[in-house]
């Protein structure tokens, strides 16, 4: 059925629409309502439930929470129970951990004031409240187009159709999207949106920034023996098992009753196209002075998610007529800090604030430039632009040298206010940074055992993804002769590697090997969008409540 022969979708009007109920787009819906609380305002979240498509490590900076709901601490229902306590960091070698003395740390990397727990349970509180105060809220509907009138402001989002066959026929089942109008509509995707993607693109977003820039991060929950557990104790490490020129790094906290969030986050930039972070990860876990902690303990839960890295110089144009970026969906993550949440909601809601007055003012659909003027001189700008060029030294120089060129520059730009490096640049996209596989050697992983180091089925499994196999599969390769003669002829078929879910494989059919997509393990990540060598491969949103089902991540 062609897009004509389709019935007409159904439409609501809203003041505001917001795409992504994490934690930008639900700032910025609490806070709209607080300014106003007549502004009709909508969220339409892909995942099946608030939270659901949510991770993150995470330890929190409440300064974005504190802004938003000064007396959080106060409310019992508030899922961050746990502050930080003993903050540690180390250079880890094949045998041991270095501890490296907090003092030499700039006072920008303490945490002693942040709070450990799963953002995925904070966003299902901010949803509730969000939700008190009068906004609307719709799960499980995946925004799957952007609309635009006719003079090509942004007039909304269409949400995808549901009960389409892998044919690409409707079935039985089929019902039409909805469009969701508004006067202005907010993108709060996180990493990697597939809607951002395109107004990037329309509006020529990111003329005069640099590339944007990712990571790949990797996540457990565990549940440990109690007498192991270190209520409040984090730490972060460098160095092993990655070599020194590959950027990565991983992440151990202790939170809540017996719980441990152990990650690993491996920057998109690497050149070695046998690399495969799932099993970096898994070897990590398996070091001396880490195993310990998860022997005789239950793994809960597994997941992965691309994470923004380009920081200050990567954030492209905010704003375009009838809308504007938020959060992840422009990247303001703090690499050294790890941390993005607070500046997610302080983006949010630096947007709605200029939104309400904008509304105030009985404008529609325009561009709300005063957003855009105004986040470089916010508290989010100020907090990027002291550690701007750690991630550009780190990439140029190595983990070694990088790492230390990277701490004194963040000195320089904390105690004197400037750098001596200027501001650094990104060389080039992550999917430009591989080397041919003839460059490289074969890399061979220890096996799993299940105990410690686990498969990537198995952890598929723990993070509940599920997706209607009948369905179209929404991992698109634009030229399946290209991905032959390239990614699997002269890069040796890294997505096998890159994928944390086992979603690729090359399967050896005779003398073609076949390209096989196994749509249904996809936990969502993305990381296929930002690393394939030549661009080959598009995500796009399945079908809506589809991907992951993270109970507390």
């Amino acid at each position: 059925m062609s897009t004509e022969e389709l019935p007409p979708r159904e439409s609501m009007e809203f003041d505001v629409v917001i795409v992504g109920a994490g934690p930008s787009g639900l700032a910025a819906a609490i806070r709209l309502k607080q300014i106003n609380a007549d502004l009709n305002v909508v969220v339409v979240e892909k995942g099946s439930e608030v939270g659901a498509h949510i991770l993150s490590g995470a330890v929190i900076d409440p300064a974005g929470l504190d802004k938003l709901i000064p007396d959080w601490r106060g409310d019992s229902d508030c899922p961050l129970k746990t502050q930080v306590k003993d903050d540690r960091f180390y250079w880890m070698t094949g045998g041991g951990a270095i501890k490296l003395p907090n003092f030499m740390m700039p006072p920008l990397m303490d945490n002693h004031h942040c709070y450990i727990g799963s953002l995925g349970n904070v966003c299902r509180w901010l949803a509730r409240k969000a939700e008190a105060l009068g906004v609307e809220i719709y799960p499980g509907f995946a925004a799957a187009e952007v609309l635009y009138d006719e003079q090509g402001a942004v007039k909304g989002i269409a949400t995808g159709d549901m009960g389409i066959g892998r044919d690409g026929k409707p079935k039985d089942s089929f019902t039409r999207g909805m469009e969701l109008l508004g006067k202005y509509t907010l993108f709060a995707e996180g990493a990697r949106g597939s809607l951002t993607k395109q107004l990037i693109s329309k509006f020529a977003l990111d003329a005069k920034s640099e590339p944007a820039k990712f990571g790949i991060g990797l996540k457990e929950v565990w549940q440990i023996d109690p007498a192991k557990h270190q209520k409040g104790l984090i730490q972060h490490s460098f160095g092993w098992p990655l070599d020194l020129k590959t950027g990565g790094g991983s992440f151990l906290y202790h939170y809540d009753d017996n719980l441990v969030a152990v990650g690993f986050v491996v920057h998109l930039n690497y050149d070695d196209p046998y690399l495969s972070p799932f099993d970096e990860f898994q070897r990590f876990k398996t070091h001396p002075s880490i195993r310990n902690t998860f022997e005789g303990a239950k793994r809960l839960a597994y997941g992965a998610r691309a994470i923004t890295e380009g920081g200050y110089q990567s954030v492209p144009k905010l704003s375009f007529p009838g809308g504007a970026l938020v959060g992840c969906a422009a990247g303001f993550v703090n690499v050294p800090r790890i941390k993005g949440v607070h500046n997610a909601m302080g983006t949010g809601m630096l947007a709605a604030e200029h939104l309400a007055a904008a509304l105030a003012a009985d404008r529609a659909n325009d561009e709300l430039i005063e957003y855009e003027n105004a986040w470089r001189s916010s508290s989010v700008g100020k907090d990027l632009f002291l550690v701007r060029n750690v991630k550009p030294l780190w990439s140029k120089f190595g983990t070694v040298l990088g790492v230390a060129l990277g701490g004194f520059d963040m000195w320089c730009n904390t105690l004197f206010g400037t750098s001596l490096f200027g501001t650094q640049s990104h060389a080039k996209p992550d999917r430009a940074t591989l080397d041919p596989a003839k460059s490289h050697a074969p890399k061979n992983y220890p096996k799993p055992d299940g105990k410690i180091s686990f498969d990537k089925l198995s952890s598929v499994f723990l993070s509940n993804t599920n997706h209607e196999e009948d369905q179209p599969v929404h991992l698109k390769v634009a030229d399946m002769n290209l991905q032959k003669t390239s990614e699997h002829d002269v890069f040796a078929g890294p997505s096998n590697r890159y994928c944390p879910a086992g979603v690729y494989e090359w399967v050896e059919e005779g003398a073609s090997p076949r390209f096989q997509i196994n749509a249904q393990n996809c936990v969502h990540c993305k990381t296929c969008d930002v690393k394939d060598p030549n661009g080959n491969i598009t995500w796009v949103p399945p079908e809506g409540g589809g991907g992951p089902n993270y109970e507390a991540m």
